[in-house]
């Protein structure tokens, strides 16, 4: 199947070997950790490539991230992208993904700091597929660090 590659980039991210098919007017990919075909937009096309980047190089276990995690924060429901636990279950990173075209602004590091008030995790990512951004977060001392590698969990 032949994406467009201004919708689709190739990714600063190691190649994902994505099943895909046209179904309709968009194309669709499996997702194998939902286990169910999602419309392919520009932001899926990044998550399901950094998910692979997190199963296939960070060796993090796939039982282990859970995808549009709902969360409700000051009465508002929201969904973080993805989400990486522990094997405790107690969640370890969350990663807001965008579409490549999406300039990774303040915004957005503003928006995955608003979903860590509810989960409380060491690592924040943000990515556009292109660009990733790693915080280290110390909320004992209410700071934090870029950091130059996504953590192995």
């Amino acid at each position: 199947m032949m994406l467009d590659p201004d919708k689709y980039p190739p990714l600063n991210l190691p190649a994902a070997d994505l099943r895909l098919r046209a179904a309709g007017p968009k194309p669709e990919v499996w997702d194998a950790l939902r286990r169910k075909w999602l419309v392919l937009t520009p932001e899926e096309w990044v998550r399901q490539h950094f998910i692979r980047f997190l199963t296939g190089s960070r060796g993090i276990d796939p039982y282990r991230i859970v995808q549009e995690q709902p969360l409700r924060i000051d009465g508002f429901a929201l969904r973080a992208d993805i989400v990486v636990y522990s094997r405790q279950a107690e969640p370890q990173l969350v990663v807001e993904c965008k579409a490549a075209g999406v300039t990774i602004t303040q915004d957005v590091f503003n928006q995955v700091a608003h979903y860590n008030i509810r989960l409380g995790v060491p690592y924040l990512v943000v990515t556009n597929g292109l660009r990733h951004y790693c915080c280290q977060i110390d909320h004992a001392a209410r700071s934090y660090r870029f950091i130059d590698e996504i953590p192995q969990l």
